[in-house]
């Protein structure tokens, strides 16, 4: 339905006003303002997208998925929302879902690259390689430089952001104020090194996964020579956070327990069973518990293996972490620009556990448990854990990354994961997280801060 010509004048002076409260940071203004146009045409394209993105950007992901389920039912046409709740999907690992919303996509619009590169992944994750080549081609070449949208009133501080294409990336909403960071992603195993870089102040590689993308990364460290910028987690240092070198890594730090980790084949393992059980199998590249199993028994051995994708395969030694209540804490804390800052903690019953998985809002205790060690992590770790993350700090020399962990019964780090990977996403907007919210706040600056920092320095020796 068409709208009205005295309500179109009125809803282009309400858009422009929410635009601009919006690069202002007026956030709760500008959502008024896009609530307001929707009151007068519940299916105005620009304003359910933008107000979509505007919760999007501030964690609302349901009230963000609502809206771009609005414009693509009223806009069958429109790229973004398809492309956008086919991320979403993407990121909840629902791969139909996602599947669906890519070829939605593209039925629209055969050459939409954003929609190529999620389905590219989408199809890769299923196990159809040979499907989501050409996905993989029409993707990314040729659109391996995506200027991201900029919303700020004053010129943005320029930036470039390093990303693999297969994924092992930071992600990059929860890192920088889109309204003070002008940024450009630069896929680097698609980017052609022998052309100039766009213009830039910093370069943050968000490449995090040395075991997924050591192409991506090796491409990475081509295209920082190039530059005299600053490096946010230098490629180079980057690579030496695979697995087998974390644990390799960790050997030596005193009151950090690290599991013996080894790349190896599923055929070796059939011909040459291993001799001690527990044990972990987990295929590389993956992350969040994603392919990832425990064998108890020599008999299990062959089924397990039957669970997971690909030849080559992780052998990690277990850990035994669960405490005397049976429960198992697995608490992560993020190095950022020399210091610590606590993140969360995750409780529960099961060996393998995940914030999204262990039910925290089902358990008062367990949220007070997690509010004590937010609220005072160098007493709830002790000193000889904290010894151990400081000198893990250094060891990794990134300026960015988490690590996950138990603690052993005489206070030691029971190393799962350090890696550079571990993204800074803000806890859920309903009032049980907010005791979340201060911890979280004081990570997210710290990183915001660091890049403005290195951005001035920058500046100064110019």
């Amino acid at each position: 339905m068409d709208t009205p010509p005295h309500n179109a004048s009125a809803i282009e002076s309400m858009l422009r006003h929410a635009r601009a409260c919006t690069a202002q940071g007026d956030d709760e203004a500008a959502q008024g303002a896009y609530l307001d146009i929707l009151r007068i045409d519940p299916a105005h394209r620009l304003a359910l997208n933008e107000i979509g993105l505007l919760a999007l950007n501030n964690g609302y992901r349901a009230a963000a998925k609502t809206a771009f389920q609005q414009t693509a039912r009223h806009h069958p046409d429109d790229l973004t929302a398809w492309v956008t709740l086919g991320n979403m999907a993407l990121e909840d690992g629902d791969l139909p879902a996602a599947r669906g919303h890519y070829q939605s996509a593209l039925a629209q619009d055969a050459g939409c690259a954003p929609a190529h590169q999620g389905m590219a992944r989408v199809l890769t994750l299923l196990g159809d390689d040979e499907a989501a080549r050409p996905h993989w081609d029409r993707g990314f070449s040729g659109h391996a430089i995506v200027p991201r949208h900029y919303r700020g009133v004053e010129p943005g501080l320029e930036m470039l952001f390093l990303a693999a294409s297969r994924g092992g990336n930071v992600r990059l909403r929860p890192w920088m104020d889109d309204r003070i960071f002008a940024v450009t992603v630069i896929y680097a195993d698609y980017f052609d090194i022998t052309q100039p870089l766009p213009p830039h102040s910093l370069v943050v590689n968000a490449i995090g996964d040395a075991d997924l993308c050591p192409e991506a990364l090796a491409r990475a460290q081509a295209i920082v020579a190039q530059t005299q910028a600053p490096v946010i987690n230098h490629p180079a240092l980057v690579q030496e956070t695979g697995r087998v070198a974390i644990s390799r890594l960790c050997a030596g730090i005193a009151g950090l327990i690290a599991p013996r980790i080894a790349l190896t084949s599923r055929t070796s393992l059939l011909t040459t069973p291993p001799s001690q059980y527990p044990l972990l199998l987990r295929a590389p590249g993956f992350h969040t518990g994603q392919h990832f199993v425990r064998v108890d028994a020599p008999e299990d051995l062959a089924r397990a293996l039957a669970l997971l994708p690909g030849d080559a395969l992780f052998t990690i030694d277990y850990l035994h972490a669960a405490g005397p209540d049976g429960l198992t804490r697995k608490y992560r804390v993020m190095f950022i620009d020399g210091a610590i800052y606590p993140w969360h903690l995750a409780i529960g019953a099961d060996w393998k556990v995940h914030y999204y998985t262990a039910a925290m809002a089902d358990h008062p205790a367990h949220r007070a448990e997690e509010q004590r060690f937010l609220n005072n992590m160098p007493e709830i770790l002790g000193d000889r854990a904290m010894a151990a993350l400081r000198a893990l700090q250094r060891a990794l020399a990134l300026d960015y990354a988490g690590v996950d962990f138990a603690l052993a019964p005489d206070g030691s780090v029971l190393l799962f994961e350090a890696n550079a990977t571990m993204t800074l996403n803000a806890p859920p907007p309903e009032p049980i997280w907010d005791y979340r919210r201060p911890a979280a706040t004081a990570a997210q600056q710290a990183v915001g801060d660091m890049l403005r920092r290195r951005i001035s320095k920058q500046a100064a020796a110019f």
